[in-house]
């Protein structure tokens, strides 16, 4: 009868033969390396002349497969390929894996006409473990002897509740494999996502007489909701668009494509401020914003050669406007309409001002006056004013000092959501 090895001796070799199995195992990042390296430790603490594992997982009785045995010389991944597993029912171990109890075998007779004989061929007494998941054994380890009463029973309790723990540690990693699976699947996927979406915003600013323009946009994950986009029009003007959707991530970003696609497909110049909103919000709210979300945005046109901004807010955070000519900060001010996708006969108004050389416009998502530091406190409007209260040369220089500065008060706390950064001058 076998009694030596993890289960004899002094306490110290016993300890001493636990940790380095169990060393050797939580190196292991693949479950059917983790099994090889448990069952090569575990013979040598514990010899065996023969094993099987046995699994009814996924089928239905009295079918079951065989996993692993000493008769093979190949090794199968049961998690990854187990359709490759023979699948056998009835015999000796169609009674022992549906039986849920462990049980130890000293005198084994198995009739040659077994459908599995051949795994038990010389051997003479067993050691059948169950291994539990959800309350039922859906695995069976059994361990085998070429000479009867193999197995002492003073050690099977240990045995049993050894292998037990080892089974959900394995079926741990496995679901730590599949997860990580898929979570390298769906970055694969945003990543194609952040991919199409950079391709929907503009490639580069426009050139417009006197209107100087730099653009920061910086996503939360790797595709986002944010948007903005420029609208060449007659007579050299500029349409400018902002826009911020609810959420974050995928939904985030379909919505944005949608919202572009929108804004792209609409009938002739999109001149007149108020009614690109509205035409936007009605499409948005009828068809895709049914399921609670929603959409800030500001659109205006610039007339280069009044120097007027003609502009319409649908919730979305009022521009800042500094006046350089005598060092004044305000809001461009909006009446407080509803984001876009709520209401669908929502009307917007429009508002007109005349802005001065040297004027400064900012427009942005509140990303940016949302961002918080390592106490938690805003970056706010007070944050861009204090940037605001040095004027620019040119818009880019305007651009990196807002960005420096959010960098600055954030000081590496992970963005909570996306930003986007126009900046305008007139020259």
């Amino acid at each position: 009868m076998v009694g030596d090895g993890l289960f004899d001796g002094d306490w110290q070799t016993r300890l001493q033969n636990v940790v380095g199995m169990m060393t050797d195992i939580s190196r292991q990042t693949d479950p059917g390396e983790m099994v090889r390296v448990y069952s090569e430790r575990l013979r040598e603490l514990y010899p065996v002349d023969g094993f099987l594992s046995v699994s009814r997982r996924g089928l239905e009785p009295p079918k079951y497969r065989i996993a692993r045995s000493h008769v093979w010389d190949r090794v199968i991944d049961p998690w990854r390929n187990r359709d490759q597993l023979p699948v056998f029912e009835g015999g000796i171990l169609g009674d022992l894996v549906y039986s849920d109890e462990p049980r130890i075998i000293d005198d084994l007779h198995v009739p040659a006409d077994d459908p599995c004989a051949e795994h038990f061929e010389g051997m003479r007494s067993a050691a059948v473990i169950p291994v539990f998941d959800d309350g039922i054994a859906k695995n069976v380890v059994i361990q085998m002897m070429s000479q009867p009463n193999g197995f002492d029973p003073e050690h099977f309790p240990q045995m049993v509740w050894m292998t037990n723990l080892f089974g959900r540690a394995t079926h741990n990693l496995v679901l730590s494999r599949e997860l990580q699976e898929m979570h390298d699947r769906l970055d694969g996927e945003m990543a194609q996502v952040a991919t199409i979406q950079q391709s929907l915003l503009p490639a580069t600013t426009p050139t417009v007489t006197n209107l100087d323009l730099s653009v920061y946009y910086c996503s939360s994950s790797k595709a986002g909701g944010d948007y903005y986009d420029f609208f060449s029009l007659p007579d050299g003007r500029l349409g400018i668009l902002l826009a911020d959707v609810s959420g974050h991530g995928t939904p985030a970003a379909v919505l944005m494509a949608i919202t572009h696609a929108i804004a792209h497909l609409h009938s002739g110049p999109p001149a007149e401020p108020a009614q690109m909103l509205e035409y936007l919000n009605l499409h948005l709210a009828n068809r895709y914003t049914r399921e609670g979300a929603f959409v800030t945005a500001i659109y205006g046109v610039y007339d280069p050669a009044t120097r007027e901004f003609c502009y319409s807010s649908a919730g979305h955070p009022a521009p800042r406007v500094k006046h350089c000519s005598d060092g004044t900060i305000e809001d461009i001010a909006a009446d407080p309409k509803l984001p876009l996708g709520i209401l669908a006969d929502q009307k917007y108004r429009e508002h007109t001002i005349t802005l001065r050389p040297g004027d400064q416009v900012l427009f942005f998502t509140d990303g940016i006056t949302e961002a918080r530091n390592a106490d938690g406190e805003f970056f706010g409007v007070e944050g861009i004013d204090s940037v605001l209260m040095k004027c620019q040369e040119v818009a880019q220089g305007l651009k990196t000092a807002i960005v420096e500065a959010l960098e600055k008060h954030t000081a590496g706390v992970a963005a909570e959501d996306d930003v986007t950064l126009l900046v305008a001058r007139i020259s």
